[in-house]
């Protein structure tokens, strides 16, 4: 029997383990990988090729990278490829129903939740900052719709309490890789029957924008918390010291509620080796890794050692 021809679509970190994991894939053979074009990245706006790019590239496999996938000039040898099934995990773009109906087994996307919920661009750092207890991912038959498709499989993961976005979206996409090629051998022998998405609990994980991260010292310390763990490394949570002449950015990488006594929101409660103890709506958070703009990450023993801070300064 012939090996089941595979065109891979993908473009971000999330992607690469689920790209490794079907190189390795019995019977099958990607035929070619699709990606973002390259990008001007970094202080000094070099072009750089997507992670999938590089890894397809190392892999030498053929790689495509359409500025649209909608382009007919991105069309016609994306059907060269005669692809038996085409599998997604964090490309970037809407796949357009010529995409969808190309190949005989359809669309399969590695989706970072469990669907419903979280449909959308950043399902791992909204379960995050709204407080989910688990989470997980799943792979979906895709459609026209924005992560609406039918569910093939899923798997479940616990938010850990020193889970942030990072070690959430590196567990997540193995999770996924692993879940892909489990269930692909299955879904094209007929063993799986997609099943609709319920109605119900569906929600929408909007795409996270710098100013996502600027905390505000008035909620309660959990949401201050998990903000701060919702955007690690991007877009950093983040605050600003009153100073002279200006306020002072100051990123938090890392925090943890703090049992203390709380006081006007945003007022500094302690500064010592122990870390930077804040007040907030209710409760305390206490700051244990930040960077002043321009800086390098410290810990907040080794930040209070050149920029002492006192107690009933404030950060808002």
């Amino acid at each position: 029997m012939a090996p089941l021809r595979i065109v891979f679509f993908g473009t971000a970190e999330l992607a690469c383990p689920s790209l490794s994991a079907l190189t390795q894939l019995p019977d099958s053979i990607v035929v070619g990988v699709v990606t973002q074009p390259d990008r001007p990245q970094g202080r000094h706006l070099h072009w750089q090729p997507s992670p999938v790019k590089s890894l397809a590239t190392q892999k030498q496999l053929p790689v495509l990278q359409p500025e649209r996938a909608r382009n007919q000039s991105f069309l016609d040898p994306l059907a060269r490829l005669q692809p038996d099934l085409i599998a997604v995990a964090a490309y970037g773009q809407i796949l357009p129903a010529q995409i969808l109906a190309l190949p005989r087994f359809g669309c399969l996307n590695v989706h970072a939740s469990l669907l419903p919920r979280y449909r959308g661009a950043a399902p791992i750092q909204w379960a995050l900052l709204n407080d989910e207890r688990e989470t997980g991912v799943t792979i979906m038959k895709m459609d026209q719709g924005l992560d609406t498709g039918d569910i093939l499989s899923q798997q479940a993961t616990r938010i850990a309490s020193d889970d942030n976005a990072q070690t959430l979206h590196d567990r997540l996409a193995a999770l996924g890789a692993e879940l892909l090629v489990k269930t692909i051998p299955d879904y094209v022998a007929g063993k799986i029957v997609p099943r609709k998405q319920p109605g119900a609990g569906a929600s929408y994980a909007r795409k996270i924008t710098k100013e996502d991260g600027r905390l505000d010292w008035t909620q309660p310390v959990r949401s201050v918390w998990n903000r701060v763990r919702a955007f690690v490394p991007w877009p950093g949570a983040y605050t600003f010291l009153s100073a002279e002449p200006k306020p002072e950015l100051l990123k938090i990488w890392q925090a943890e509620p703090a049992e203390q006594n709380s006081d006007s929101p945003g007022t500094i409660l302690a500064a010592d080796n122990h870390g930077i103890v804040v007040a907030c709506g209710q409760g305390a958070l206490r700051i244990v890794a930040l960077q002043r703009q321009g800086g390098r990450r410290l810990t907040a023993r080794e930040f209070l050692a050149g920029h002492p801070l006192s107690v009933g300064q404030r950060l808002g």
